[in-house]
Formats: C-alpha cells, structure tokens, sequence
C-alpha cells in the first residue's frame, strides 16, 4: 500500500480484504448436519467417512514432496494462448494412460490472489489421481502468464482465460472434446461458473468455495456495505485512475492481510495465515497486490448474472458451514434452475477448502464429474 492511501480507502480496503470470498446471511434453508443426508431440495450434507484416503496436505513443501514421489501422476509445465497472450499452466494426467485413449479433462481456475502452484495445483493433482487431465494455470496479467499491466484483476478477462484454457485442451490428442468440464475454488468458482454459461464445450461445472466477485466487494465481507461506501468505492477508484493517467505511479492493494496481527475475522486470519506465512503456501509469484484501478472492472461484475437462463449445464457447489463466502454458493444455488447440488461440509470454512479440506471435497468432485462425464476411476 502507497502512503497516498485515503482514510476511506483504508476503511474499504478492510471491508474488502480477502477477495476471495465474504459473507452475508445464508439464503438457503437451514439444514441440520446429520450423517451424510441428502434432500429432494438438492442440498447435500459430507459425512465424515466421505474422505478420500490420502494424506491431507497443508503446505507447499509438503505438496511437492507429494507430487515428485508420486509415480501415478505426471505434472508439466504448458503454455497456451489467450489472444496474443502466452499463458502458463501447469498439467498434472495420470502416469499411464493407454495409447490412443481419450479422457476426460478439466479446467481448474485459481482464486484471486492466487497462482498455479496453490490450491488449483492441490485440486488438479487430486483429480489427475481419479483419471482425469486436469490444468491449472495462472491467470492473465498474474503468476508467469504474460499480460500487461502486471496485476490487474479484470473479471471479464479472467472468464476469457476460462475459455483459452478450453481451447487449449481441445487441442491434445489425449483429451476427449466432448468430456471437458471446469472446476474453481474462491474467485476462480464464480469465474468458472460464469464462463460455463457461455461455453458449452464444458459440460460440467463445480465451484468450491465459490466467490462471486463483483457482490464481493459491493456488498462487504459480512454483507454490511451500504450504497454510501460503495458510491465512495466508485470516487475512489475514480481518482486513482486520474491520478495515474496525469503521471502518478499506480496503487496496489492487498487482497489479504499480510499479517494476521490485529485482525479478528477468523476468514481473514486463516487467509493470511495460508498465503503470507512460508511454512503454508506462500509462493513468491504471489505477492498478495493488485491494481487499485481493477476495482472499477470488479465491481460492475456480477458471476452469476443469468445464471437463471444460461448456466444450463450441471452445476455442483461445495461450501464450508462455517465460511463467512457461504452466501455465494447459497445464491448461485438458488438462482440456478437446472441440475444442480449444493454440498455442505460441516465445520468447514472458506480457506480450509484451500487445503485442509480438500480430502472431503474430493469424493464429492469425483462423484460428481464421473457421473457428468461418463467416468470411472478404476
């Protein structure tokens, strides 16, 4: 953050921080967490004993020591296009696929604030070990994708690398066209979502933690914002954008605290904790900033608009109980009105489907793609 900061940006900013997921009240009915229930509503409960059986995988150091001993697995770096963009990815396949096989494939779309290396490359390894092709890259302007200038968060943008990511993995010989689907933690859930509306060649979507940006920041981390802060959100990125085209070097902004000292929204704590401390997942192609000028291309984003006519492909929505983002994967599971499943799983929260969870997501993702995609692990 600049010293030329205002006090009103500062009280924003705090609302704001962590975008990658906040909280209003629950939209969906109450469900009691008794054992692994299923209702005709669509609204689906984890039992305990739904956990994949693999070690649960809480750093970066310890997801590596993983991947390089694991001999079921490959991983390898890929480049791909976006318009005139080479974009870096990273594409983990089972180590024996048989020849002339084609298999399934799927998109894995990092949150905000995140790259390849963290949970997107912890989902992609984890779906790779059930059979698929999975690839996980970094967003356009951000991690080693190319784009100017560096980190930007444009959301209409983040939806197009959704799309190249699809081109791209229609071009492999080992990809099967029409069992591509796309899967998205945080941000990268509301991104998936939105760019599944309008490209059919993904025939499946599942968003974990699912983050809708543009309410995100309209409506404040516990859904307190009022039209007075957004109007002065609007005037302050307005500003900056003046400042910056009469010669002013350009503002960055967090999207998670860079200590967890002072803060006591337990998202927040968790968030820092998982990005900014070195024995979880900091990563140095991750610097926790973004433009301050994104802010404007944020708010006027809404991930889930149409989602009521045009998201006609089947929709899964995992959520933690207890994550303050819960109210996203509550709306889009409202408004979404054809198949669709929202599973809950208890205790969990926002930043614990970043890693300590994922186990117990797993089963659910597998399911889920396997029947929508015509796929069998053994």
């Amino acid at each position: 953050m600049t010293n030329r900061l205002t006090h009103t940006t500062r009280t924003l900013a705090a609302r704001r921080v962590l975008v990658l997921g906040v909280a209003l009240t629950s939209l969906a009915t109450p469900i009691a967490f008794a054992g692994s229930a299923s209702s005709d509503s669509g609204v689906t409960v984890a039992n305990a004993s739904a956990t994949a059986k693999q070690d649960t995988i809480t750093s970066l150091a310890a997801f590596e020591k993983t991947v390089r001993a694991d001999r079921t697995v490959t991983r390898k770096h890929v480049t791909f296009k976006n318009g005139e963009l080479d974009m870096a990815g990273v594409q983990f396949a089972p180590a024996r696929m048989k020849p002339g096989k084609k298999y399934p494939a799927i998109v894995v779309v990092h949150p905000a604030g995140g790259i390849k290396e963290q949970t997107a490359s912890l989902y992609a390894y984890r779906m790779a070990q059930q059979g698929y092709i999975a690839l996980a890259y970094d967003a356009s302007h951000q991690g080693q994708s190319e784009g100017q200038p560096r980190l930007l968060e444009d959301p209409a943008q983040r939806v197009e690398d959704v799309r190249s990511a699809v081109d791209y993995l229609t071009t492999l010989r080992t990809v099967d066209r029409e069992r591509i689907a796309a899967l998205g933690i945080c941000a990268g859930g509301g991104y998936a979502i939105n760019a599944t509306m309008t490209d059919h060649r993904i025939k499946a979507v599942a968003g974990v933690a699912s983050f809708n940006y543009g309410d995100g920041v309209r409506q404040g981390w516990r859904g307190t914002g009022t039209a007075e802060e957004l109007r002065a959100g609007l005037e302050d990125v307005a500003q900056e954008r003046t400042a910056v085209a009469n010669g002013a070097q350009p503002t960055m902004l967090p999207y998670v605290p860079d200590s967890v000292e002072g803060v006591t929204e337990p998202d927040m704590v968790e968030a820092s904790e998982y990005y900014r401390q070195a024995d979880r997942w900091k990563h140095e192609n991750s610097p926790n900033r973004f433009l301050k000028s994104s802010m404007d291309k944020i708010y006027a984003f809404d991930a889930f608009d149409g989602i009521d006519t045009l998201l006609t492909q089947p929709l899964l929505l995992i959520a933690g109980s207890e994550a303050g983002s819960k109210w996203h994967s509550d709306r889009a599971y409202k408004e979404a009105n054809g198949e669709k499943e929202l599973f809950v799983v208890p205790g969990g929260t926002h930043m614990s489907m970043y890693d300590k969870d994922v186990n117990r997501a797993v089963p659910k993702l597998a399911e889920f793609f396997g029947k929508q995609l015509k796929h069998s692990a053994n």
